[in-house]
């Protein structure tokens, strides 16, 4: 016979996991104010900006706007990346160096 799983065993390492990623999340979130200059606005101001873009619903303006966070991420990485190990034929770095496993070859 099979040793029964423990459900509660394994919940609460989910529950941990997400709590992990959720905090991961966090801090890659507030690098990128830092990283963008965001942070020199107040949280009123930053906050209704952020507001303002998530309830536009225009895909010419959303394309645009990952246009030009995609050309950040790319000169960020330019002027960090030593000239001999350039990558110029992938995807633009992520802050915090983890790839969303969406964009990785062969991933469900």
């Amino acid at each position: 016979m099979r040793k029964p799983r423990d459900f509660d065993a394994e919940l609460k390492a989910l529950g941990d996991k997400a709590r992990d990623l959720k905090s991961r999340k966090v801090q890659q979130l507030g690098e990128l104010v830092i990283a963008t200059g965001a942070d020199a606005l107040s949280a009123d101001e930053l906050a209704g900006a952020l507001i303002v873009l998530a309830e536009t619903k225009e895909a010419g303006k959303r394309e645009a706007w990952a246009r030009r966070g995609a050309a950040f991420f790319q000169s960020r990485a330019r002027r960090n990346a030593p000239t001999n190990d350039r990558n110029t034929d992938g995807p633009p770095a992520q802050l915090g160096g983890a790839q969303p496993t969406s964009s990785r070859k062969g991933a469900t």
